[in-house]
């Protein structure tokens, strides 16, 4: 249960520790709990605690804008949590199979207006969540998750959605046991994209009309993004993680924090 989990006082040598580690301030040691709490970010919309449901399993959350390193990160998690003895599930945006494939054809032509992309979204989240996550939670698996709603949170805020509309429709999410930000400033970002393939029309926010090309459309676009991750990481407790470390330094930090949350871990 993340809320609980980051809000618990954190010791002088704790901060010592975590700042010694590479992790920025405001994070906090993450504690085990018994399973992942049926503990919702608005309603119990499927009625999980009306039937009891008990979920053994693990999610775990990694956060953050394209080119942070997510992906990277994931690929090195799951192998050591194999090779631990744990089944793991991963699962990422547009993997449905209700709505991923016609998703991604829609957003082909880039003729998608906000208010459909939002709801093409949700209705991914919502099918992966019903049919992939919570399966794989009932199982017993560690579910490893690249973003989760708050990068469709994010994304619609900056689109001008309406901030209790688009939390309510993702209110049915269950708050994860853990939730990892990589975060990164801007100018940081521009290479890293450059160096994967360049900028990407909906990452550039070029539906919004931000800049007369895709560069000064990035940059307006990203800005605001990460400005909106810089606010939930305050209000849904990120663990916040400086994604400008080297690749193997983090991924040691993560398994520090996620092995204590791991059955008999």
């Amino acid at each position: 249960m993340v809320d609980a989990m980051f809000v618990r006082g954190v010791t002088g040598g704790q901060v010592m520790h975590e700042q010694a580690h590479g992790l920025l301030p405001g994070t906090s040691v993450l504690e085990r709990e018994p399973m992942t709490s049926l503990d919702f970010y608005g309603i119990d919309a499927i009625h999980l605690k009306a039937r009891k449901e008990i979920l053994p399993g693990r999610l775990i959350v990694l956060e953050g804008t394209d080119g942070v390193g997510r992906t990277t990160q994931l690929r090195l998690l799951r192998p050591w949590l194999e090779s631990s003895g744990y089944a793991v599930v991963d699962t990422e945006m547009t993997r449905s199979e209700l709505v991923g494939a016609g998703l991604k054809q829609a957003k082909e032509g880039h003729t998608l207006g906000p208010i459909t992309l939002n709801l093409f979204y949700a209705t991914d989240f919502v099918d992966r969540f019903e049919q992939q996550i919570l399966p794989a939670l009932r199982a017993g698996f560690i579910v490893l998750t690249d973003r989760y709603i708050y990068s469709l949170m994010a994304r619609a805020l900056v689109r001008g959605a309406d901030e209790r509309w688009i939390r309510s429709i993702y209110g049915l999410a269950l708050k994860p046991d853990a939730v990892f930000y990589l975060k990164i400033g801007l100018n940081d970002l521009v290479p890293r994209v450059l160096q994967n393939g360049g900028f990407e029309y909906w990452e550039s926010g070029m539906d919004m009309r931000l800049g007369d090309d895709l560069y000064e459309s990035f940059m307006s676009y990203q800005k605001r993004l990460l400005t909106q991750f810089d606010k939930m990481a305050i209000q849904y407790h990120f663990h916040v993680v400086d994604a400008m470390q080297p690749v193997e330094r983090i991924v040691e930090q993560l398994k520090m924090h996620i092995l204590p949350l791991l059955p008999q871990g």
